[in-house]
């Protein structure tokens, strides 16, 4: 006589009713990985996971929206405002933190091409990590190559940007994430980055400064041993009115 199979146990099922935010930060900490705001995680993602994240930052966005007194039962323009949100943040503001980089299809330096070459201006878009604040601006990308240089395509300096941009950011952090990644990707003699951006989070709010911009750089290798070259770089980038 067969007999019938055991219940199934709460023990078989440890993940049920877990939040899909705890359990991905289980998976850091077990890694010892840091999180921040724009750290990438996408190496602690498993299929079907964004979109269950996507399903949590709704429900916990329209408790956002109920805090701030907002009747989304009865506002047409507010009815499907969480649901808006959390796809604007997971899918498109801040991919950054949950997407691989960018492939990067790379070259050998065949011609060994060893003179400056500048990129830009790259638009880039992000949100400062205090405020979530949009930060808008433009990068320029100064790389000096030499024979053991990767050669990558003009649009793929813009990918990469985008994807560190893709995040909370501090524009100061942004910058050196920037600049570490395309050192990898590329391996040049000497690499430059300034950007220029405009903060909303002090445009918006606080003082509400329309006409401030934040410019900052990064120079490397050569950039920084040679003056001249470093001027060279910095007199071919268009100055703003």
């Amino acid at each position: 006589m067969l007999k019938p199979n055991p219940p199934a146990s709460s023990a078989a099922q440890p993940d049920v009713g877990t939040p899909m935010s705890v359990k991905i930060r289980q998976r850091l900490a077990a890694a010892r990985k840091r999180y921040h705001s724009n750290d990438n995680i996408a190496d602690f993602l498993e299929p079907g996971d964004l979109e269950a994240l996507l399903d949590e930052v709704e429900i916990k966005m329209q408790g956002v929206l109920d805090s701030l007194v907002i009747d989304t039962d009865n506002d047409h323009n507010t009815g499907n405002t969480a649901r808006r949100v959390a796809k604007m943040y997971i899918n498109e503001v801040f991919r950054g933190r949950y997407v691989t980089s960018p492939t990067v299809t790379e070259f050998p330096n065949a011609e060994h091409l060893n003179e400056l070459m500048i990129v830009g201006p790259i638009t880039v878009r992000s949100a400062c990590s205090h405020h979530f604040c949009p930060v808008i601006g433009k990068i320029w990308i100064g790389v000096l190559p030499n024979e053991h240089t990767n050669v990558i395509g003009l649009s793929k300096y813009a990918r990469l940007a985008e994807w560190v941009m893709g995040r909370p950011q501090i524009q100061e952090e942004a910058v050196v994430q920037l600049a570490d990644l395309i050192q990898v990707k590329t391996q040049p003699d000497g690499l430059a980055i300034v950007m220029e951006a405009t903060h909303f989070c002090m445009a918006w709010r606080g003082v509400k400064d329309m006409d401030s911009r934040m410019i900052n750089s990064v120079m490397r290798g050569a950039f920084l041993k040679d003056p001249n070259l470093r001027r060279e770089f910095l007199s071919l980038i268009p100055q703003k009115d």
